[in-house]
């Protein structure tokens, strides 16, 4: 069997090591745009602060062949060929989709060159490693240094560009950091944390342009106030890359529309990772996503795989079930369209047991909403709803620490787990993720689980568990 994989990103990395680890017959190629092979994308602002290089983070492949430098700029689901960039085609008997997603350019002015051949000069994106590349030989040039965007690949970039000593200012349209993972009294002790960093937080404000003649001066945001600048790095979420999939005839939406066996509209094709989007039932009342701790100034081998980016947005009633335009702007906004893909770890794992025969029948059973960074310093993990206002039945615990700059937080119906927050103090995240793994159900007082293994000198209640 001829399985083809179009994209050599994480999720297709992640596919085919576990297709090979499982015994799957046949080959498995990756067929991607990128010079080089697969690597952990979520790294990246690690690699330009310093603490990995390009070579330490690469993702391996088991059994499988990449073919770096390979674009795929046409596919034929009916003869089962894809062809070249090179004009050379290929066969297939299986075909997997993961062409990942293009970072979003916001609706600022000046972004582009005069000439319309590129970004201005100064203005960069952060989604490859050649992006990474550029932005850190310039990066240790600049002094002051503006990122647009204040999710979590923003929040990782400032910190990394302020490490490198750029005064770095993030402007966050949102009304605090990382909306989609934090609640606003998260986001408040986090803004304290990197403002100790060097990093100052404009959430609630939008850029409006970019100025300067030759390359970047000044970030104007819209209510006329001025950033001085030489360096602008965009951090606005992404969009999934459909445009082969739609001018194959398949069916897209914001995503590649895929069912519970990750199977697309056509027989044989199949879509994982940022450009799919999953047809079945939102488990979750809060889109998020999930990470691995990258501990701090660590030296060794980093984790090989770590879920980029957010989680899935839930979709709106009435989503086109048929296809769609790819260069459509999905109407969210540039910061609502991070990641509408469901967790491609999760993904790949089912499609390499389905494929391999090592079990027929596995379904994606939806996404939960988890996220778990570490970088440079800060830490935070986030499951499930952390929004209590959602649900009047919810009670909170709350636990502050101004002073170590922690702050914890779980979200409860009865004994049972619904969402929880955790930034600064991670110690208690191994059994919040067991329990929100499961059941949701908490053994025990929760105060006594948020406190184990820390001091805290504040903390403050909400309702309390039942």
């Amino acid at each position: 069997m001829r399985i083809a994989v179009v994209g050599a990103g994480m999720a297709a990395a992640r596919f085919a090591e576990r297709y090979g680890a499982l015994g799957g017959p046949g080959t498995v190629t990756l067929y991607g745009a990128e010079p080089r092979g697969p690597y952990n994308r979520v790294l990246l602002a690690e690699v330009l602060a310093g603490r990995y290089d390009a070579e330490s983070i690469a993702l391996p492949l088991g059994a499988a062949h990449a073919r770096p430098g390979c674009e795929v700029v046409a596919l034929d689901v009916e003869a089962r060929t894809l062809r070249l960039a090179d004009g050379g085609t290929e066969e297939w008997d299986e075909l997997v989709l993961a062409t990942g997603a293009n970072p979003v350019l916001p609706p600022v002015g000046g972004l582009r060159r005069s000439d319309g051949r590129g970004l201005t000069e100064g203005v960069h994106t952060l989604r490859t490693l050649e992006d990474g590349t550029r932005l850190a030989e310039e990066a240790l040039g600049a002094k002051r240094a503006v990122v647009i965007g204040g999710g979590v690949l923003g929040v990782s970039a400032a910190r990394a560009l302020a490490a490198l000593g750029a005064r770095t200012e993030i402007v966050h349209q949102a009304p605090y950091l990382i909306e989609r993972h934090l609640d606003a009294e998260a986001a408040e002790v986090l803004r304290g944390q990197l403002r100790t960093l060097g990093v100052d937080c404009y959430p609630g404000n939008r850029a409006r342009a970019v100025h300067g003649r030759s390359r970047v001066e000044a970030v104007e945001l819209a209510n006329g106030y001025r950033l001085d600048c030489d360096l602008v790095v965009l951090a606005c979420g992404t969009r999934p890359r459909t445009a082969l999939a739609h001018a194959a005839g398949l069916a897209v939406a914001t995503g590649v529309l895929v069912d519970d066996a990750l199977g697309t509209s056509a027989p044989h094709v199949h879509a994982v990772g940022d450009c799919a989007e999953h047809l079945g039932p939102v488990r979750a009342i809060l889109p998020g996503a999930r990470r691995r701790i990258i501990p701090a100034g660590r030296t060794a081998e980093p984790p090989k795989y770590v879920q980029y980016e957010d989680g899935p947005a839930a979709r709106p009633a009435g989503r086109p079930t048929s296809r769609a335009d790819p260069t459509r702007s999905p109407g969210q906004g540039p910061g609502a369209v991070t990641g509408l893909a469901a967790p491609a770890w999760d993904q790949a794992d089912v499609l390499a047991r389905r494929l391999s025969g090592a079990d027929p029948d596995a379904r994606y059973p939806g996404w939960r909403p988890r996220a778990r960074l570490s970088t440079g310093g800060l830490e935070y993990a986030a499951f499930g709803a952390v929004d209590e206002t959602l649900d009047p039945g919810l009670d909170v615990l709350r636990l502050t620490d101004a002073t170590r700059g922690s702050y914890k937080k779980l979200v409860l119906r009865g004994d049972r787990l619904v969402g929880a927050i955790l930034l600064g103090d991670l110690a208690a995240v191994d059994a919040l993720a067991v329990a929100f793994a499961g059941d949701g159900l908490l053994t025990g007082h929760p105060l006594h689980l948020l406190t184990r293994g820390a001091a805290m000198t504040g903390a403050t209640s909400t309702g309390g568990p039942r």
